[in-house]
């Protein structure tokens, strides 16, 4: 007689709401991230994909629901200790270090992951020597001949990858990326999607919000659709895009919003 063996989430978020007020951001969501997978999240401006980022990384405060890694609770856990739990993540803008060349901005990530950063000024607190963590973060990035730049000094698409970098740097379980190729070309996100998949391939689980549904498509594994704070869909990525509601959230907010 078989038996399935059922994994266990790399995360899972149970009726998860978020609200500001009266502004129902985030409503009921529940859903499961499954290891070795690139998960999406779909949906026009305002649907609630960045807030419910917000509320599993912990830096924005559940109004209700449950929040579980490796099938441990961990609501109760401060944005600052995520790290060292194994979440890494991009956020929706850049926040690179200003005074802090490539180098040293992707160190924060290594150093991050081993709770060596939790408060400024971190570059007190950064390792004398590169990790090779960094290097490997540098490598796959493509940011080789850049580690001695400031921020200042690259482009919107190249600080983007600087980020991922810095992430992939804490060698996390689970990274979680906000529009990570917005200000790319389409050679550039055509590269940061080959490198998701490969880290996919190694096993690790990721969870992706974008706008380019193309580079959803090209990339995801299993894809959520938001509207309204609601999820309206999931499932595979062509089914989704195809689906009524998804379509009618795209072309209902687009038309009004240029979502």
């Amino acid at each position: 007689m078989s038996t399935t063996t059922v994994s266990t989430p790399v995360l899972e978020a149970r009726d998860v709401s978020v609200h500001f007020g009266g502004i129902k951001a985030v409503e009921g969501v529940t859903l499961r991230l499954e290891p070795g997978l690139i998960h999406g999240i779909i949906g026009p401006n305002g649907s609630g994909k960045s807030t419910l980022i917000g509320a599993i990384t912990r830096l924005t405060p559940l109004t209700h629901g449950e929040l579980l890694f490796a099938g441990e609770p961990y609501q109760g856990t401060r944005a600052s200790a995520m790290a060292g739990l194994g979440v890494a993540r991009t956020f929706q803008t850049v926040r690179l270090l200003p005074d802090l060349n490539v180098r040293d901005n992707i160190q924060l990530g290594a150093d991050a992951r081993l709770g060596e950063v939790e408060q400024l000024p971190w570059h007190r607190r950064l390792r004398p020597t590169e990790s090779p963590a960094v290097a490997e973060a540098i490598r796959r990035t493509g940011l080789d001949g850049w580690e001695d730049y400031f921020p200042s000094e690259l482009s919107y698409g190249t600080q983007r990858r600087v980020e991922i970098a810095r992430a992939i740097a804490m060698d996390p379980r689970l990274l979680l990326l906000d529009e990570p190729t917005a200000g790319m070309n389409q050679s550039e996100r055509a590269e940061i999607s080959r490198l998701l998949r490969d880290l996919r391939d190694e096993g690790l689980c990721q969870l992706l919000v974008e706008h380019d549904v193309q580079m959803m498509l090209d990339t995801c594994d299993y894809v959520f659709a938001m509207n309204f704070g609601k999820l309206i869909a999931e499932g595979t990525p062509a089914a989704v895009v195809q689906d009524p509601l998804v379509q009618e959230a795209y072309l209902g907010r687009k038309g009004r919003h240029n979502a």
